[in-house]
């Protein structure tokens, strides 16, 4: 007999700080993205119920927060891409800038440093690790972002 917890898809732990966690919040909650993300929105929405809420002052150095610039490698071609995620509206992939709301955004969201983060893309199932958090607000002191 294969056990509940073995038969689903294993739930990946997400650290969120507060301000991140607040801000998020009213994200899911405002009418502009509810029509057009819905899928996004319910997902961003699940990993907010499930985060582990910390202090904006504690969050550990290897976690990916909102703003955080991230270094990953794609475990199937090896190859590697930085990312800065950041809130839909500032998005722009021309300078790497990833919305929480793609789905490597919210993937990368909460997740730390040696975590390997599955996610759907249109050409289907892609992993990728991540190798190394290049900068963190938190880290760096910056709580006003």
């Amino acid at each position: 007999m294969v056990s509940k917890a073995s038969a689903m898809e294993k739930v990946k732990d997400v650290t969120i700080t507060d301000a991140d966690f607040d801000r998020l919040r009213h994200l899911v909650d405002s009418p502009r993205y509810r029509g057009v993300q819905s899928t996004a929105m319910s997902t961003l929405k699940d990993e907010l119920g499930r985060g582990r809420i910390v202090a904006t002052t504690s969050v550990p150095k290897a976690v990916v927060t909102m703003r955080s610039q991230v270094k990953v490698r794609d475990m199937k071609s090896d190859e590697s891409q930085t990312y800065t995620l950041v809130y839909p509206e500032e998005a722009d992939i021309n300078e790497d800038k990833l919305s929480v709301l793609a789905p490597l955004g919210r993937a990368l969201l909460g997740s730390h440093v040696g975590q390997v983060v599955e996610f759907d893309a249109p050409g289907g199932k892609r992993k990728l690790k991540v190798e190394k958090i290049l900068y963190q607000p938190e880290a760096a002191g910056d709580y006003h972002l």
